[in-house]
């Protein structure tokens, strides 16, 4: 029988110290997945982003990787850099 990522996930999330840490470091994450899809959308590689980002491929790979927030003005930067718009959003918990 196996377990399917989902469920592990969902397993391992009914633990208290390991969901706080997943809520901490979860607006990094969804940050690199929003770059990550908007490269993809363009049909391009991180080489190509980084081109037209006038900027290193490495320094795309740790965008995606969500290790890194990165400031506003990069965010605009992908966003020129992808054809997209950027949109930001503060919600009310």
């Amino acid at each position: 029988m196996s377990t399917s990522l989902d469920e592990l996930k969902a397993r391992l999330l009914e633990d208290t110290e390991i969901r706080e840490a997943y809520d901490e470091i979860g607006p990094e994450y969804e940050i690199a997945r929003t770059i990550i899809n908007a490269r993809l959308s363009c049909g391009i590689s991180q080489a190509e982003l980084a081109k037209r980002m006038n900027t290193s491929q490495s320094f795309v790979a740790r965008l995606e990787s969500g290790n890194m927030l990165p400031s506003t003005k990069t965010l605009f930067r992908v966003a020129k850099a992808t054809g997209t718009k950027p949109y930001f959003e503060l919600r009310v918990s």
